[in-house]
């Protein structure tokens, strides 16, 4: 009881303050504009795995809303209470925090919770400061409901050793990687094909396209907003200086912004700046960031940074004949350097004070089952198993392929740290001034000194 009221003037602290996170938000699918749904998944004859006859389990889940849809969690739904005779009690809404909040600061928490880091309302981050999710390592050595293999031995490489899903470094998983996007550079395939033209390689290679497609009266580069720049970045950052260094950055480590990676990164968006579609700065906002996007349509620019949404955003937009959809990693530093993809993900897990844990554990680990994959995969929702894009079909197997076409794959974000006078958030510090680079308002110089005093606040305020 002592450890519900507890947790429950934590929580109440999420209702009433939006809580910093580590990630702009920009690079996420938009949300789906339904109203809200609850729904109960329909009683199985299917008896229980391990439960004694005549006993009945039961788990609540609560899912958030969001592009992909909520029909198919309906159906993932029903597909585990076959396979295991658990019984779900799904609750989807496209602002869940709200739904869910009253009960858990009541004590009440739902045994499933997915709802991913970078929320303004900084749900899961709330979570993961006050130490209440609960230690889902053991889920890895799991066999995926109906299948005969473990879940370690379906989710790709990379996806359980992140910052994201192993938030305390302690070696262990605590949120389960989910749905996730490949985001790298959007461009009109058909048009270099057109042009005899090749996705460069390396940023001197950019750079010579960018002079060839300006010699043509198009621009090099454009962006939705800034806060696309957050998966740029990233994917930068780990071209520079491979994982230590993105590690030491995304942490604030003291001097980290004076090391020579830290400088190519610099040069290489104050150059990128000066190959942007002007337009961009004043259309980079939430109301028209599309029509920057349409930019790439137009053949008005030939890059943008993007995840794989952008096909759904933009397929009823005009576009110039022959346009076909294709993506690449961001270039390599240097010839024979890596190159990178950033891969945005959500993330489901179990709240210390969820009731059926070692149920929802089950629940958990039958979301990597081909089952619930092909359900998920039909609404355009992806997950991180091994050989995905194989089942794909059209350009999501192109963009799912990414990594299997020779690009690595970046994952983290910045240290989330606490509310301070004077301090504003990730993407106002470091993702904002792009737009003043474009424009001409601000210097390199300006952005990268704003960057180191706000880093030496950062880090005396991590989280």
């Amino acid at each position: 009881m002592k450890f519900k009221q507890a947790l429950s003037i934590a929580l109440s602290l999420v209702f009433s303050i939006a809580a910093l996170s580590g990630c702009s938000g920009g690079s996420a699918p938009a949300v789906d504009s339904q109203a809200s749904t609850s729904s109960n998944a329909p009683e199985s004859s299917a008896p229980p795995n391990d439960a004694p006859s005549g006993s009945a389990r039961s788990i609540s889940v609560a899912a958030l809303e969001a592009g992909y849809g909520v029909e198919m969690w309906g159906k993932v739904v029903e597909a585990f209470t076959a396979e295991t005779g658990i019984e779900v009690e799904l609750t989807t809404d496209k602002f869940i925090e709200d739904v869910i909040g009253p009960a858990m600061q009541g004590g009440e928490f739902p045994d499933v919770i997915q709802v991913s880091t970078g929320r303004e309302k900084g749900l899961t981050e709330q979570f993961i400061k006050s130490n209440q999710i609960a230690d889902i390592n053991d889920i890895l050595d799991m066999t995926v409901p109906g299948e005969s293999v473990k879940v370690s031995e379906k989710i790709a490489a990379g996806f359980t050793d992140t910052k994201l899903t192993n938030p305390y470094s302690d070696g262990k998983t605590y949120l389960a990687p989910l749905f996730y996007s490949p985001c790298g550079l959007f461009y009109n395939a058909g048009l270099f094909e057109e042009k005899g033209w090749e996705a460069p390689k390396t940023w001197d290679e950019m750079w010579e396209l960018g002079d060839k497609a300006k010699a043509e009266g198009i621009y090099l580069f454009t962006y939705p907003t800034t806060g696309y720049f957050d998966a740029f970045l990233y994917a930068l950052m780990y071209s520079a200086g491979g994982p230590e260094f993105f590690n030491e950055a995304t942490t604030y480590s003291e001097g980290v912004w004076d090391t020579p990676e830290a400088q190519i990164c610099f040069d290489i968006i104050a150059k990128l700046a000066e190959y942007t579609n002007p337009i961009t700065p004043a259309q980079a906002n939430d109301t028209d960031f599309t029509q920057n996007q349409q930019l790439i349509l137009d053949n008005k620019a030939l890059f943008m940074p993007n995840g794989t949404w952008i096909i759904g955003e933009m397929a009823e937009a005009p576009r110039a004949d022959g346009f076909q959809w294709g993506m690449t990693a961001l270039p390599a530093v240097s010839e024979g350097g890596d190159s990178y993809s950033y891969t945005w993900f959500d993330q489901a897990w179990i709240p210390s004070g969820a009731e059926n844990k070692e149920d929802a554990k089950q629940f958990i680990a039958f979301l990597y089952s081909d089952k619930a994959s092909e359900i998920f995969a039909a609404s355009g929702a992806i997950q991180p198993i091994k050989n995905i894009a194989e089942k794909l079909e059209g350009d999501n197997k192109l963009f799912y392929s990414i990594y299997e076409n020779g690009a690595k794959a970046a994952m983290g974000n910045f240290a989330a740290y606490n509310a301070t006078a004077g301090l504003g958030t990730v993407r106002e510090v470091f993702l904002d001034p792009v737009n003043g680079l474009v424009s001409g308002n601000i210097t390199t110089e300006q952005w990268l000194n704003d960057i180191k005093a706000a880093s030496d606040l950062m880090r005396a305020n991590l989280k």
